[in-house]
C-alpha cells in the first residue's frame, strides 16, 4: 500500500526490490469482506486483495482555496489530481505564476464513478456542491480552473487505456499547436464492492489476489488504485527530468471473441502504428 504524496519515492523503492508486494486486504472502511451467504465464498475470496492507496482521504483545501464544505463534497480522485497534477507541473519548472493564464492543456483519465453513489448516503448528498465533486468532466476541469489554464480540458474514459488515451490527446494537441504545454494525468480509487464483485463473478479476478502472468498458477488479476502525472512540454523547455515521448497511436480491437477480448492481429498493428 502506497502513501499518497511520497508514491513516487515509494514506487521507485518498490521496483528496485524485485521481490516487493504492494497488494493488501481491503482496508477498513471500503467494503466489507464477509460472505452473505455460503454460495458467496468464491465471490468474496476474489474481492478481497487490492492495491491501494493510503491517505487518500486527505487533502490540502487551503492549497487550492477550497472550502472544507466544498471539499468534504469532492472525491477522492479529484482531490488527488489537483495535488499530483500541479506537483508535475511544478517539478517541470511551471509554478502558478508561469501557469496562470497559460494555453496549458489538461488531459485526464478516468473511469471510477464510485463516489457517487457513495456520497448519496452521507450528510453531503444535498450538499450544493455534490454534482461538480463526483462529475468525471470537473475532474480535469477542476485543475484548469484552480491553475488559471487556458489550454484544452478533456477527462477521458475508455476504461483500462484511459490514461494512456489522455496522453495520446496531450501529445497530439500539442503538435498541432492547440497548447503549449499539456498536463497528463490518470486515476482510479475503489470505494465500493460492484465493479469488483461483477469482475469476480465473471471470473476475472485472482482468488489469490496476485496477478501471476504468463504462469501456471495464473487465476485471474488483481485490482488496485493509482494516481500519477506528468507535464508534456516542447523540446525548447528545460526540466530537471526529461523523457522523449517519441511515438503513440490510439486504436480498437474491432471485431473479436468477446466484448472484453482481445484482438491480436488489432493489438500488432497498434504497435506497428506507434512505433
Amino acid at each position: 500500500r502506497l502513501p499518497l504524496g511520497h508514491s513516487s519515492r515509494e514506487l521507485v523503492q518498490l521496483m528496485s526490490t524485485g521481490g516487493a508486494d504492494a497488494t493488501s486486504e481491503v482496508p477498513h472502511g471500503r467494503w466489507s469482506l464477509k460472505p452473505t451467504s455460503s454460495g458467496d465464498n468464491e465471490i468474496a475470496r476474489r474481492i478481497r486483495y487490492g492495491a491501494f492507496i493510503t491517505n487518500a482521504d486527505q487533502f490540502d483545501n487551503k492549497c487550492f482555496s477550497i472550502s472544507p464544505a466544498e471539499s468534504a463534497a469532492m472525491d477522492p480522485q479529484q482531490r488527488m489530481l489537483l495535488e499530483v497534477g500541479y506537483e508535475a507541473l511544478h517539478a517541470s519548472s511551471l509554478g502558478k505564476v508561469e501557469l496562470m493564464g497559460s494555453l496549458t492543456g489538461v488531459f485526464v483519465g478516468i473511469a471510477a464513478m464510485d463516489f457517487g453513489e457513495v456520497i448519496k448516503s452521507t450528510p453531503y448528498a444535498n450538499s450544493v456542491y455534490s454534482a461538480t465533486g463526483s462529475t468525471l468532466s470537473v475532474a480535469s476541469g477542476r485543475i484548469s480552473y484552480a491553475l488559471g489554464l487556458m489550454g484544452p480540458c478533456v477527462s477521458y474514459d475508455t476504461a483500462c487505456s484511459a490514461a494512456l488515451a489522455a496522453c495520446h490527446a496531450s501529445l497530439r494537441a500539442m503538435q498541432n499547436d492547440e497548447c503549449a504545454d499539456g498536463l497528463v494525468a490518470g486515476v482510479s480509487v475503489m470505494l465500493l464492492p460492484g465493479t469488483a464483485f461483477a469482475f469476480a463473478t465473471a471470473g476475472m479476478t485472482s482468488a489469490r489476489g496476485r496477478c501471476h502472468t504468463f504462469d501456471s498458477r495464473a487465476d485471474g488479476y488483481c485490482r488496485g488504485e493509482a494516481i500519477c502525472g506528468m507535464a508534456l512540454r516542447a523540446r525548447t523547455a528545460t526540466t530537471h527530468y526529461q523523457l522523449p515521448l517519441l511515438g503513440s497511436c490510439v486504436r480498437q480491437d474491432g471485431k473479436s471473441a468477446s466484448l472484453t477480448a482481445p484482438n491480436g492481429v488489432a493489438q500488432q498493428g497498434l504497435l506497428e502504428g506507434a512505433l
